[in-house]
């Protein structure tokens, strides 16, 4: 897990994140999953910052893993990427419109998100420890 730099910053904001298509519709077939792969790796080249860690798309939900910079809100990012590839796919796969009855939508409106790194307990220690600090700087410790 190597640390990212912007501007005046240092961090390390990873985030999985999980989406479904409207009503949990089992739509993510091989091809599709292989042309929203494309998509969504195009759209990330896009977003400064941004990195895909990792994914797995489903029959019925896609996990991705990203870097998201600071500077950027997470549910922006989120949406960009839903709307991005929601419209890629209904340009490319005109089946989509039979499955979803005329609606201009694929993905669910929601998402789950969840932030990972470092361990909250070393975390909590180093800002517990700050004051037991004789000279210099405190050192957090991420091993």
């Amino acid at each position: 897990m190597e640390l990212q730099t912007s501007g005046h910053s240092v961090y390390r904001n990873q985030y999985h994140i999980v989406w479904i298509p409207k009503y949990r519709r089992r739509i993510l077939n091989p091809g599709l999953r292989s042309y929203c792969t494309k998509v969504l790796k195009n759209e990330l080249r896009s977003m400064p910052g941004a990195k895909l860690k990792e994914q797995t798309l489903r029959e019925d939900h896609i996990h991705i893993v990203l870097i998201i910079p600071p500077k950027d809100r997470v549910a922006d990012v989120i949406g960009r990427l839903k709307a991005k590839t929601s419209g890629a796919l209904r340009d490319k796969f005109d089946w989509l419109v039979d499955v979803y009855w005329e609606e201009n939508i694929v993905w669910s409106p929601g998402y789950f998100v969840t932030t990972f790194g470092i361990d909250e307990s070393i975390v909590l220690d180093y800002v517990r420890h700050q004051a037991d600090q004789d000279s210099g700087q405190a050192s957090l410790d991420l091993s």
